[in-house]
């Protein structure tokens, strides 16, 4: 994975992480969307990663 698409990841999860913070205090149900939102955001950073990876193991290996 490039580094500038591991920072976007990192920035918007944070992002999100901030504003599920803020909404713990004003509205729980959009806390708790932001909250799954931001778990799918962190689990597809993964994937991408994942996928990134395996892409570059597989070219190493020709």
């Amino acid at each position: 994975m490039s580094k500038l698409l591991s920072l976007w990841f990192a920035v918007s999860s944070v992002i999100l992480m901030g504003a599920t913070a803020v909404m713990i205090s004003h509205n729980g149900w959009i806390a708790i969307l932001l909250a799954l939102l931001t778990v799918c955001n962190v689990g597809y950073g993964f994937v991408v990663k994942a996928r990134a990876r395996r892409r570059n193991d597989g070219q190493a290996a020709k």
